[in-house]
């Protein structure tokens, strides 16, 4: 049975979820770490894949830009497919003392969006990352090489404009990246019963101005794919 958003067979979708924003960006994950992947998903253009990663299966699909869209997938893989891990792929901004290229591990995430108030009745949602993902994360990094840095997020509605006084908030609360879809991410997982991580490269310094360039772009997401797979399947990654 497909969903109104997903039009693979239940069974078609692995366990474990690599989840990056752009479906073009899922697309290259996919070809370029999975063994064998075949396409699942072109339902909306959001596409999805299946395959191999070490023997263990995978699947690596788009999921949009911002909590509402992110939402939609997370929770359809969660109650359609029976997905149970979901890491979360991706580029941030940064904020105080990051480079481009710093790879952030997220163990929480803040938000000005109010998707997480309507799913606990008004009230503030303490959204975390699940810890056996996160400290898997962060032993992977070490055996990979990867300078990689556990850090609070911010998930914000608004890309252009919203509160001008934002980045001094995020600086006052030692808050290292920006980003549009970690916050909703980890309370559907709370409510789902699923463990998510989100695995960020800072892409751009919102107060530097400094960016990364294409071609890092490109050999960043290879290593964070990289290092998601071996945290999430770990006895054999």
């Amino acid at each position: 049975m497909s969903t109104p958003h997903i039009e693979a067979a239940v069974g078609a979708i692995a366990d474990t979820v690599l989840l990056p924003g752009d479906p073009l960006r899922a697309r290259f994950l996919a070809h370029e770490l999975l063994e064998a992947p075949v396409q699942v998903n072109a339902r909306r253009n959001m596409l999805g894949y299946s395959g191999h990663w070490r023997g263990q299966p995978v699947t690596v699909m788009g999921g949009g830009m911002g909590i509402p869209s992110t939402a939609i997938y997370v929770t359809e893989l969660a109650r359609t497919y029976g997905v149970r891990r979901i890491i979360r792929v991706g580029t941030c901004g940064g904020v105080g003392d990051v480079e481009i290229g710093d790879v952030l591990l997220a163990q929480s995430g803040s938000t000005d969006s109010r998707f997480n108030r309507m799913q606990f009745g008004g009230h503030d949602l303490s959204t975390c990352a699940d810890f056996a993902l996160l400290r898997a994360a962060v032993d992977a990094a070490v055996e990979q090489g990867v300078p990689a840095r556990v850090a609070s997020v911010f998930s914000t509605d608004c890309f252009y404009d919203g509160d001008p006084q934002l980045l001094a908030h995020l600086r006052r609360h030692r808050i290292h990246g920006i980003e549009m879809e970690t916050a909703g991410l980890y309370g559907l997982a709370m409510r789902e019963g699923s463990a998510a991580l989100a695995v960020l490269a800072v892409s751009d310094h919102l107060e530097s101005g400094a960016s990364m360039p294409p071609e890092q772009r490109e050999q960043g997401l290879l290593a964070l794919g990289r290092l998601a797979l071996a945290a999430a399947l770990p006895a054999q990654g």
